[in-house]
């Protein structure tokens, strides 16, 4: 037997429900159900969302589900997997929309609240960049490198080339600790020390080095490190 939204009671239906009482109102399992669009012969979209919503160990993980997690539930193939991926990433983006000309670094605080939302779930570490205007605005943020097993730490030439393209005038770097632990290594303490060392030679100065997990940052300003 086949089960459709159709079948379902008018004020159960995902669609009319955000339509008449706002998106806001509807259950994490009815977004998703939204998403999908259609169920298949053995259950209604609205149950496959449930279903699906009960295979994470917490909704929170949706945040780092993939293309090859998603059609291994059954009733998820790639047309669906698809539009899930794309509406997460899009809304990891809306999170994350400023208008980078307007933010103003004033202290550490300012740094981790621009920047946690993107290590979210993050199994490997990622350093970002920065760069500054003469009134602490930043110009430009990006990654500049992702670790791997082997290697986790950029050579600086990446970093201040970056720095010269976006005419930056200050520099910031911000970094993860996928374990949670931010207290910096013995490589992060160098890598900082040497950065700090180019950029007072080209005139661009390394303002804070920030560590960061989903809930605690390290700073090696605050720490008197710099």
């Amino acid at each position: 037997m086949s089960y459709k939204i159709k079948d379902l009671p008018i004020d159960e239906r995902p669609r009319e429900k955000l339509k008449a009482k706002g998106a806001e109102n509807l259950s994490n399992e009815e977004l998703i159900a939204i998403i999908l669009r259609c169920g298949n012969k053995e259950e209604s979209v609205k149950d496959l969302a449930i279903r699906l919503v009960k295979t994470l160990h917490s909704f929170h993980d949706l945040n780092s589900i993939t293309y090859q997690d998603l059609i291994k539930i059954k009733g998820i193939k790639e047309a669906k997997a698809i539009s899930i991926l794309a509406c997460i990433e899009l809304g990891k983006r809306l999170v994350n929309v400023r208008q980078s000309q307007k933010d103003k670094i004033t202290n550490a605080e300012d740094i981790y609240d621009l920047f946690r939302t993107k290590v979210i779930n993050l199994k490997q570490e990622k350093l970002f960049a920065i760069f500054l205007n003469t009134k602490n605005e930043v110009i430009h943020d990006e990654v500049i490198f992702i670790g791997t097993q082997n290697k986790s730490i950029t050579h600086p030439r990446e970093i201040f080339n970056a720095a010269i393209k976006n005419s930056a005038v200050k520099l910031i770097l911000v970094h993860n600790h996928p374990t949670g632990d931010v207290t910096p290594s013995n490589e992060d303490i160098k890598f900082t020390e040497n950065i700090k060392k180019i950029g007072e030679m080209i005139g661009i100065p390394l303002m804070d080095h920030v560590i960061i997990s989903e809930t605690h940052f390290f700073s090696f300003f605050d720490h008197h490190m710099l």
